[in-house]
């Protein structure tokens, strides 16, 4: 069954989020969502979300799904506010809480953050499956980037998170604590193993050297013959090496200290202070 697919492209932090909807019918699933979030000033702002929202509302379809291919360290899920004005139910990887109790740990969290993932409703294993009205969605564990990280194949179209970029691009990152770049290796070598026409839908975008347009939507077919970092066939042993030398080189993203401490959360906020407000740790030295 061929989904059909709605991008949002946010430019602020270069994820695109997706709603991926049934061909016959009108149930639908929200992946990676955006909050928007004014690291200076520390504000939120609801406006990418919204737009999702409207869309949505705008096609008369029902949310059964808000998926998170990982707990991202670039920007701020909006899944709570999605859910409270769609409904659905937030699903992730279950290695979420490896991620929750490396994280829970670096931002000194307590015994009262659990880290048992039941802030989200629903935890993936490999192999696990779900429904999207009569849309079947399939899970890959695709670990590497982060321990947690998944790939959805809902009918011919995979959405793979950060774990590929466009071809142009190449691979995601692997220096975050829990990430391999071997184990993003053979991730990666289990989505290739896909139908060579399956649709690739990739978590960001940041405009390769050359290229002037801003792209989400590549093919396996693609990736195996054109993605600059583990195409045509390159053994692990190079790419190990390149991608290992190339992590070494790149700072840490802006909005990871908050991303982290919200997104483990599955979007909520830490418990407000004796005062009533929120606050966000910036841990010294720890990353």
């Amino acid at each position: 069954m061929k989904p059909i697919v709605k991008a949002f492209f946010d430019e602020q932090t270069n994820t695109v989020s997706y709603v991926v909807r049934e061909p016959d019918g009108t149930a639908c699933a929200l992946i990676d969502s955006v909050l928007d979030f004014d690291h200076a000033a520390g504000r939120t702002d609801t406006r990418s979300a919204d737009k999702m929202i409207a869309w949505v509302k705008a096609e008369g379809l029902r949310v059964e799904w808000i998926l998170e291919s990982h707990v991202h360290a670039d920007h701020l899920s909006a899944a709570p506010y999605l859910q409270e004005h769609l409904g659905g139910k937030i699903g992730i990887g279950a290695n979420i809480t490896l991620v929750q109790d490396t994280f829970g740990k670096v931002f000194n969290e307590g015994t009262e953050f659990q880290r048992d993932g039941s802030q989200f409703d629903a935890l993936f294993n490999e192999g696990d499956s779900f429904h999207i009205g009569q849309l079947r969605g399939d899970v890959l564990h695709t670990p590497g980037h982060t321990p947690a990280c998944l790939t959805y194949v809902i009918g011919d179209a995979a959405f793979v998170g950060d774990t590929l970029f466009m071809p142009d691009f190449g691979t995601a990152r692997c220096d975050f604590p829990g990430g391999s770049s071997e184990a993003l290796f053979q991730s990666i070598q289990k989505i290739l193993t896909l139908p060579h026409e399956t649709r690739i839908f990739v978590g960001h975008d940041y405009k390769a050297p050359g290229r002037d347009d801003y792209a989400w939507e590549t093919t396996v077919g693609e990736q195996k013959a054109l993605n600059i970092h583990i195409g045509q066939g390159r053994p692990i042993e190079d790419f190990v090496a390149m991608r290992d030398a190339r992590d070494a080189t790149l700072s840490m993203p802006r909005l990871i200290l908050p991303s982290l401490q919200v997104n483990m959360r599955a979007g909520q906020m830490p418990d407000a202070d004796t005062d009533g407000n929120v606050y966000l740790k910036v841990p010294i030295n720890k990353l």
